[in-house]
């Protein structure tokens, strides 16, 4: 490549013949520092709000006079914000399509941030059910729009990548989240006549707020109104999309309601219910099973142990998800992922000492994690325009049942047998079915660029 051409800023953008190949590099490399470090923060947000009653659990239900309830009592109220969650997904996603991102999550941040802080309030068991389902209604709508934003920003060969810089946020929530709710916890403690529990809810839901407002004044709907970017990038990047957008129309013609009667979306829904599952379970009782294994271990010990996993993931989704990218797969790079969770899993299951049993987590978090971005690169293949708002939405709140099954199932099975290896040992037979049904569906081929600038 001579000095005068231009570098490919996106990192992993293969190198294309054609005059706007130098276009195309800088436009993604703008779009891409512009939007994806705000939203992996937003996420991160989102994410540390929804799963540190995990790290709060001990020393709230305690507080609470609860301790003796058992873990499916927790599991159940964990669970159950995946119940608010999915009664109102769909709508808001609905919503979100017709008045813009910039507003819509601007609402949903701020609602989900006061309620979140409004935890600290809880007094009993039914409040905190309350509690746990209003947050399931206030951020119903936030992932899966976040899904849909990146679609109207991202051409289809490069969304496995971005996604994946998004989901980051997942892991890192744990990374970082885990170890500051434990320092919480164990330093906070009685400060200002509040519990440990009680600040680490109200600390870590007020930041949501904070940036709700941020977002109304950063986000951009659509390419066409980025004044970020010049006009002859705007016009690459509108037509490009379009093009795609077309291509996707004249091969599968889906509708909004023609996509919620498609077999492969209810397919993907099954696919996409296993790793909601393992996941969801993961992050509401991840800290639980450490100090299983660790039972001297002081809280902030076990938020940092916790904190591993996770930082294992964020690198791992990211090569899988820059590697699909690169060869255009998606269905066998989901099977494979799972094939690595139910492994995980399973060696946690068995193992006879907490660092084998942690290594063990650690694979599982890798693999469920690295599922994702290609999974919603495999979904966003052939949905667009209505049929995207309402196929994503649909996929991502009925397979999020399996975010309340799953905290249930484990705390019960776990209750019922007085031990945590029946239920690993499920789990790695649910991620396991995870991978047979990523083989069951048919992926489509990655759109050309021939077939978008006809």
């Amino acid at each position: 490549m001579s000095d005068a051409e231009p570098k490919p800023l996106w990192p992993g953008v293969p190198d294309r013949s054609g005059a706007d190949a130098g276009l195309e590099r800088v436009v993604l490399w703008k779009i891409g520092l512009r939007l994806l470090p705000f939203l992996l923060l937003l996420y991160v947000v989102n994410i540390l709000d929804r799963i540190n009653v995990g790290m709060a659990k001990e020393s709230m239900l305690r507080d609470l006079g609860l301790e003796d309830l058992g873990e499916k009592i927790y599991g159940f109220g964990a669970g159950i914000f995946y119940i608010g969650y999915l009664l109102f997904e769909l709508p808001s996603n609905l919503i979100l399509h017709r008045v813009g991102a910039r507003r819509w999550i601007a609402r949903i941040m701020i609602g989900w941030g006061l309620i979140s802080a409004g935890t600290c309030l809880v007094s009993g068991i039914w409040s905190f059910y309350a509690l746990r389902f209003l947050l399931g209604v206030g951020e119903a709508g936030f992932f899966p729009g976040i899904i849909l934003y990146l679609s109207y920003w991202f051409p289809a060969r490069e969304r496995a990548r971005a996604v994946a810089l998004f989901m980051m946020a997942s892991p890192l929530a744990g990374t970082l989240g885990n170890p500051l709710s434990g320092a919480i916890l164990q330093y906070l403690g009685g400060t200002a006549g509040l519990a440990g529990w009680q600040w680490l809810f109200l600390l870590e839901g007020l930041p949501a707020v904070l940036l709700g407002i941020a977002v109304w004044f950063y986000l951009t709907d659509r390419p066409a109104q980025a004044a970020w970017l010049t006009p002859p990038e705007r016009d690459w990047l509108v037509a490009r999309l379009a093009g795609e957008s077309r291509q996707r129309e004249a091969q599968h013609g889906l509708s909004r309601l023609s996509a919620l009667a498609y077999p492969r979306v209810w397919l993907l829904i099954a696919l996409y219910f296993t790793v909601a599952v393992g996941t969801n379970t993961f992050g509401f009782f991840l800290p639980t099973i450490v100090k299983a294994r660790l039972p001297d271990a002081p809280p902030l010990t076990v938020g940092l142990l916790s904190a591993i996993p996770s930082a294992a993931a964020a690198v791992g989704m990211v090569i899988i998800g820059a590697h699909s990218d690169h060869t255009g797969e998606r269905r066998l790079h989901v099977a494979g992922s799972a094939l690595l969770a139910a492994a995980g899993w399973a060696l946690s299951a068995t193992a006879n000492d907490p660092w084998t049993a942690l290594a063990g987590l650690v694979l599982a978090q890798v693999g469920m994690m690295s599922m994702l971005p290609t999974f919603w690169a495999l979904a966003t293949s052939f949905l667009s325009g209505t049929a995207a708002v309402g196929g994503i939405a649909l996929i991502n709140s009925l397979a999020n049942l399996g975010g309340w099954l799953g905290p249930y199932g484990f705390g019960k099975l776990k209750d019922e047998t007085g031990s945590f290896t029946p239920a690993l040992v499920l789990l790695s037979q649910v991620l396991f079915a995870g991978a047979l049904l990523a083989l069951c569906v048919r992926d489509s081929p990655t759109v050309k660029r021939s077939e978008i600038d006809r």
